[in-house]
């Protein structure tokens, strides 16, 4: 175990200005007081063969933080785990309010349909998933900070440029014993750091416009929109259910719904193209935008205003376009002109 040494590990650096490989992985940590797992993934700077700063930003982490803090403990079990199948990445970055009811470990389960099997660490009194490809076993030092510059953003910025980060020591590493997967999420460009975190999101959201009474079609977070940004598409029965459901997405507990766009069910959500053909031609910003003052902004986003003293929390305005078809129209206006046959031909018929 003394000879650990997580640098040998293939992390990459993910921008010019990394100063340290940047590991991306799966964390687990536990609950002091309901005994439940918590996951997500907290990047991490590997700056030494046995040391690295780690980079919290899920409330529940602090929270759980906190709590060995006050037992008067000075460090936490932690576990990095590296090569699982999607369902433990999806649930470790899941955010809503559960800590008193059930841990990720068990909804993966139930999202995977099968009881999913544990094993204890070698060095921690943490239990480990199985089929996990490596695990690195460490310890979070929760008295000291340590300051490190130029935080790989969601919104492809070098923001906040520094953090102070609680400090990794490892303790062990345990791989599988044949050509063990290294996974490695990339944060920039417009890769995983993007639509992985806000899956869930997409789902709560979804579930949300759903209780308006919205037929909605779908709920997304674009890798193109810089994790500030959410396009909602639905159809409504009458007006002013447009401007409900962009207040609803705007005032998510999240930070990344500065932007939200409401469109129509035939705008192609796949092409960042139709959807600016339909904020141009189907809003009148006199009357189908909101704008709201002095709202909670990303520390990720250049354009908020930084909250002095609160470093670094930022305050930024939000802004709800409905891009649908209006009802107030004639729905011939909105009807798309299209080639003949558009999309109903096969080349191989002719050839």
């Amino acid at each position: 175990h003394n000879e650990a040494d997580w640098t040998e590990l293939p992390i990459p650096y993910h921008k010019d200005k990394d100063d340290a490989p940047y590991v991306t992985a799966m964390n687990i940590i536990r609950d002091p007081e309901t005994g439940f797992y918590n996951s997500c993934h907290a990047g991490t700077h590997a700056v030494g063969p046995r040391r690295g700063l780690i980079s919290f930003v899920t409330p529940h982490s602090d929270v759980i933080m906190r709590k060995y803090r006050d037992m008067g403990m000075d460090a936490m079990p932690i576990a990095f785990v590296f090569g699982l199948p999607p369902a433990y990445e999806i649930m470790a970055n899941f955010s809503g309010l559960h800590m008193d009811a059930w841990g990720e470990m068990e909804m993966v389960g139930t999202i995977m349909d099968r009881d999913i099997e544990m094993v204890r660490c070698e060095t921690l009194e943490l239990n480990v998933p199985a089929e996990a490809e490596i695990v690195v076993e460490a310890r979070v030092n929760l008295k000291d900070r340590f300051k490190v510059g130029e935080v790989t953003s969601p919104s492809m910025y070098n923001l906040p440029h520094y953090e102070n980060l609680p400090e990794v020591e490892v303790s062990a590493i345990t791989m599988r014993g044949d050509r063990p997967i290294y996974r490695n999420h990339q944060t920039c460009p417009d890769t995983d750091h993007q639509p992985l975190p806000r899956l869930c999101h997409e789902a709560v959201l979804y579930n949300r416009l759903s209780e308006l009474g919205l037929d909605v079609k779908d709920v997304r977070f674009p890798t193109w929109g810089a994790a500030l940004s959410c396009i909602i598409q639905f159809s409504y029965p009458r007006e002013g259910m447009v401007n409900d459901a962009l207040m609803l997405a705007m005032g998510a507990p999240w930070l990344n719904t500065k932007l939200v766009v409401a469109v129509s069910p035939d705008t192609n959500l796949d092409d960042p193209g139709d959807v600016y053909h339909a904020i141009a031609t189907r809003c009148d910003p006199a009357r189908d935008v909101i704008v709201v003052p002095n709202t909670r902004g990303s520390p990720y986003d250049p354009s908020a205003r930084p909250l002095e003293g609160q470093y670094p929390w930022r305050v930024v305005g939000k802004m709800g376009i409905d891009a649908t078809i209006k009802s107030r129209h004639d729905p011939a206006d909105f009807e798309r002109a299209w080639p003949r046959n558009w999309g109903q031909v096969k080349l191989s018929d002719y050839l």
